[in-house]
């Protein structure tokens, strides 16, 4: 039986792989220590689970309309509308079975076969499937050395078959937050090129110090028709497993959406989405404790890195960071500096690669503060076993 070259040029998630590794080490007895998968090491709020249980017991399990319970979807477009400034009416929500879902689908049904969609690397490497799933041709942008958008590399990569740009803020991986100066320049060039911008916020409300997430349809009204975003309930509630999302954006988006779900996946979870919603009536106060421990971890975990002699950008959102180990690995690159690490350390890091961007490493600090402090340990013995070598060789 033949796949198609759709399926059969899909490749696997390089996160999930990383974490499968680890866990076959560990069941093995291997102490492992995985800073591999973005996942935070919370619980849902109890008043998220209790809303779960009570959806069971109720035994009104049912279908719902495909782009999901109309209360649901009217509470999405009032926290978009209070919270981050987007004026939005509940036809422009659709509720997904998941973040990464709503994404597949606002690209399905954007990008027609041979639109070429820019990337701004580092990017989530889902992003390059997803598009060239879609159809899509993928153009990488690098970015300045803080992380942060490179706007020459930008307007460079621009050809008359760019339609789309992916974004994504805060970022995973680096922890860059786009600042408003910077959405709006972005923004003025999507103006320009009449471009579409899938805003991935997913982390919007896990960012620290003096970072503010601000939406690009949050700035005007031109932006907001250009604008669709995607999100959902997996990070800032901790809600990984209850696989429920959303996606926002311009009326015609959104109830094309609707009726590609109708069709390909059906209705999201009705348990999900009366869990989602009770966390949206209640803003539970978990949900702050849990981002103060991400930046507690987050400062521990960099200040660290930057103990051990590692060129690294400070994160400033979501719960991940990205050194450079470039001066530390060999011919086989940080894909082998990784394996390395897993098998002689028990540690487990994603590579830069899989986020477009060779010489670093992504490293999750959604851990307790003692796996950091173990993690940090194992990362410099070998860091220093490395240095040896390279001191022996020489």
């Amino acid at each position: 039986m033949r796949l198609s070259s759709r399926a059969a040029g899909l490749a696997g998630s390089a996160t999930l792989a990383l974490a499968a590794r680890a866990r076959a080490l560990a069941a093995a007895g291997r102490d492992v220590v995985s800073m591999a998968v973005g996942e935070p090491d919370f619980d849902a709020p109890p008043l998220v689970r209790a809303a779960a249980h009570l959806a069971i017991e109720s035994g009104e399990v049912r279908y719902t309309p495909a782009a999901g319970l109309p209360v649901l979807r009217a509470a999405l477009a009032q926290m978009l509308t209070m919270q981050r400034g987007v004026p939005t009416t509940p036809a422009g929500v659709v509720v997904t079975h998941s973040g990464k879902h709503a994404l597949s689908h606002a690209l399905l049904a954007l990008v027609e076969p041979g639109d070429e969609v820019l990337l701004l690397l580092p990017a989530w490497s889902s992003y390059d499937e997803l598009v060239r799933f879609a159809g899509g041709v993928v153009r990488h942008v690098a970015p300045r050395h803080d992380a942060g958008p490179d706007f020459a590399a930008l307007a460079a990569a621009l050809t008359p078959r760019t339609r789309g740009i992916v974004l994504n803020t805060p970022s995973n991986p680096s922890g860059y937050v786009w600042n408003e100066v910077e959405l709006r320049q972005l923004m003025q060039l999507a103006r320009e090129r009449d471009l579409w911008v899938v805003s991935d916020e997913i982390y919007a409300r896990l960012v620290y110090g003096s970072a503010r997430h601000v939406s690009p349809a949050a700035l005007d009204d031109d932006a907001r028709s250009r604008v669709v975003i995607v999100d959902g309930a997996s990070k800032a509630f901790a809600m990984t497993g209850y696989r429920i999302g959303f996606l926002a954006g311009p009326a015609h988006v959104t109830k094309s959406v609707a009726e590609m779900q109708s069709q390909i996946s059906g209705c999201p979870n009705y348990v999900s989405q009366q869990a989602y919603l009770a966390g949206l009536a209640h803003d539970p106060p978990e949900m702050e404790s849990m981002r103060l421990a991400f930046d507690a971890r987050r400062r521990h975990l960099h200040a660290g890195l930057e103990a051990l002699g590692l060129d690294i950008i400070e994160p400033l959102g979501a719960f991940y960071a990205f050194p450079d180990v470039a001066r530390y690995t060999d011919e086989r690159g940080v894909v082998g500096f990784c394996e390395d690490m897993l098998e002689t350390e028990a540690l487990a890091l994603v590579p830069g690669t899989a986020f477009g961007m060779e010489g670093h490493v992504r490293l999750s600090y959604a851990l307790s503060m003692a796996k950091i402090d173990e993690a940090l340990r194992r990362f410099g013995r070998a860091l220093a076993a490395r240095r040896g070598l390279r001191a022996t060789a020489s």
